[in-house]
């Protein structure tokens, strides 16, 4: 418990100054963490962090979060969406030329893990670039539940959702929810984070921190197929990148979805 309180104080030490930097800091960082939760997935997979497959698809996740103004130079017809589209088909045709050491089944796991990290992330700025409040309060809700669902669900917590994650309760989820729609609600009533009125705030925050969770299972069903107790270690008692943006990454599409950003 020491080394996961240690951890978290320093990881936000240097993470929040950054959400605060914003612009060009946040991006390059983003990009990072995107290609270390792409590398995080690639060793689950059993693949080597140096070849082919692992350099097209770190790139095409790194190309997706990247601003589109760093793109601006490419010929009209061709957007990033093309650029990634033609690392996809780079890795079909890796198929070919590999021997089998590199499989269909290979290149449909990194092409969907790349657009499900790749997508998380550019939300993720692009949050930023609407305001630090916007995308402090959606992570506030992922925050938020995910503290809620633990401390109800270890007091009340004796339905479980799934086997693939027995700690997770129904009455943690539910509690969860409630706990982030009042946390979250608090902070974008006080920092006038845009909504039309206060149902919409309500309905949208209890969609978001429903999908959170959703995030946290798809997590937890993908290292329970792969056999592993968390994603990654580069943080000491908290796992991978991927262990700690799981939730994110859905939460931000679909807040994006919403209109929010």
């Amino acid at each position: 418990m020491k080394q996961r309180v240690i951890t978290a104080v320093i990881a936000l030490i240097l993470f929040i100054p950054v959400i605060f930097i914003g612009g060009v800091t946040l991006d390059i960082v983003a990009m990072f963490l995107g290609a270390v939760a792409m590398s995080e997935l690639l060793i689950m997979r059993k693949k080597l962090l140096i070849s082919f497959e692992a350099i097209v698809s770190m790139l095409a996740v790194m190309i997706q979060i990247a601003p589109n103004k760093w793109f601006n130079g490419l010929p009209a017809q061709l957007n990033k969406e093309y650029v990634v589209y033609f690392l996809v088909i780079l890795l079909l045709l890796h198929t070919v030329w590999s021997r089998n050491r590199f499989s269909f089944d290979d290149a449909g796991v990194l092409t969907l893990g790349m657009l499900y990290i790749g997508m998380g992330f550019n939300y993720f700025t692009a949050a930023r670039g609407v305001s630090v409040y916007m995308l402090l309060f959606l992570m506030f809700i992922v925050w938020a539940t995910d503290s809620g669902a633990y401390m109800v669900g270890r007091k009340l917590g004796k339905h479980k959702v799934t086997p693939i994650s027995p700690n997770k309760t129904w009455e943690g989820c539910i509690g969860g929810s409630i706990i982030g729609v009042v946390i979250a609600g608090a902070f974008a009533i006080g920092f006038h984070v845009g909504y039309a009125n206060a149902f919409s705030m309500i309905l949208i925050t209890i969609v978001l921190s429903i999908v959170g969770q959703f995030g946290d299972l798809v997590e937890s069903a993908l290292k329970r197929y792969y056999g592993v107790k968390d994603s990654g270690k580069i943080l000491p008692g908290h796992g991978g990148i991927l262990d700690r943006f799981d939730s994110m990454l859905l939460v931000f599409p679909i807040a994006h979805l919403f209109g929010l950003f």
